[in-house]
């Protein structure tokens, strides 16, 4: 490590002290995290179709990619999370606790919650009732359906692993104030309103007939 890194170090906090980002109050994280958006701006892929004779929807792209990568580190993040569940950590534990808050469910309608394709969904139950924390039972007006509940072990669990999910709940919130939070929640609501329109009425449809409804 050399005199120059150092200089650029000074030179790149200078640019921060300038920026929007930050505050009187900014801290080391919020540095950090200015670098990356930084480092992200300028090495955005979007600059690939500026060379390309396409026309780019930007913003819808964005979304899409940016929606993308927040599944992603989710996904880590929730297995970091419940590391003291690891039978929950697999999506498990929304299965779990929708069967908390709606008890009795078919395993149908447990999947089509959880907006999961049938095979990923019958995966999962799967992996639930060998593990003990729900169980199945034949649903009594439809004798091919099979309703499913929580078990002593279920509840239990449910119980142990709350701290732990409203905390990764948090984190994954990040840093966001209370006003962004709700915010971000209702236009999130309103796009999954959208897509679970999609997924109940057009599972069986086209891409092409999906795009109608734009």
């Amino acid at each position: 490590m050399n005199t120059d890194f150092f200089i650029d170090l000074l030179h790149q906090v200078k640019d921060f002290e300038n920026s929007d980002a930050h505050k009187p109050n900014s801290s080391v994280e919020d540095f950090r995290l200015w670098l990356n958006d930084k480092k992200y701006r300028e090495e955005s892929p979007t600059k690939l179709f500026t060379t390309e004779e396409h026309e780019v929807s930007f913003t819808e792209n964005e979304i899409c990619k940016q929606v993308l990568l927040l599944g992603r580190y989710s996904r880590q993040l929730i297995r970091k999370g419940l590391g003291e569940f690891p039978n929950l950590a697999n999506e498990e534990f929304t299965y779990l606790y929708r069967l908390k808050d709606e008890p009795d469910l078919t395993k149908i309608q447990l999947i089509e919650r959880n907006g999961h394709e049938k095979q990923t969904g019958t995966q999962i139950i799967k992996r639930l009732l060998e593990s003990g924390m729900i169980e199945e039972r034949n649903d009594a007006e439809d004798r091919r359906s099979k309703r499913l509940k929580l078990t002593a072990k279920g509840e239990e669990v449910f119980h142990e692993s709350i701290e732990s999910v409203n905390k990764t709940s948090q984190l994954l919130s990040g840093k966001l104030a209370k006003e962004e939070r709700e915010e971000l929640l209702k236009l999130l609501k309103k796009l999954n309103e959208f897509h679970s329109h999609l997924y109940h009425e057009y599972k069986n449809s086209g891409f092409n007939d999906m795009i109608q409804l734009l």
